[in-house]
């Protein structure tokens, strides 16, 4: 499958806040994640996946918030996409600390700055698959924020441009 090139997203949520009943409570940290296995499934309704590994910190937050968001990175963005996929990684505040992002409005996820596409979007079915969780989720809104640049690519254990 190393051979099977796929674009890079950067899944993005933002978790429940500590107190859902105070209204004045602080709302939940952001988490992210670098996936590979993104697809659009439909256009009627728009749907999208995403395949999680089960039990990652995504996995857990998606199955507790039914709401994220995707920013699809160009190739200039390899280095957000390394830092969201890196093993033992600092807490997730710190990695969107010099990321620009701004909040979705359909979904509080953060939406990075300058990627070529974003999503805000809300499960509506997950499925267990193996050692992964397919999260099915129909997208709430959809903005093309940048023209520039190419798509980040993976393929062969490594990011790739495109030409």
């Amino acid at each position: 499958m190393s051979r099977l090139a796929g674009g890079v997203v950067l899944v993005t949520a933002q978790e429940a806040s500590l107190d859902p009943d105070d209204p004045a409570a602080p709302p939940g940290e952001y988490a992210g994640m670098t996936a590979t296995a993104f697809l659009s499934v439909s256009l009627d309704p728009p749907l999208v996946l995403v395949s999680l590994r089960t039990g990652s910190r995504m996995d857990d937050l998606l199955d507790e918030q039914p709401l994220w968001a995707v920013s699809v990175l160009t190739e200039s963005q390899r280095h957000i996409a390394g830092r969201f996929a890196m093993k033992g990684r600092l807490s997730d505040r710190l990695l969107f600390e010099d990321i620009p992002y701004v909040p979705g409005e359909a979904t509080g996820a953060p939406l990075v700055g300058g990627a070529l596409g974003t999503l805000e979007c809300r499960t509506e079915q997950r499925v267990p698959a193996g050692d992964h969780t397919l999260v099915l989720g129909r997208v709430l809104t959809a903005r093309m924020p940048s023209a520039e640049g190419g798509p980040l690519v993976y393929f062969r254990g490594g990011y790739r441009q495109l030409g």
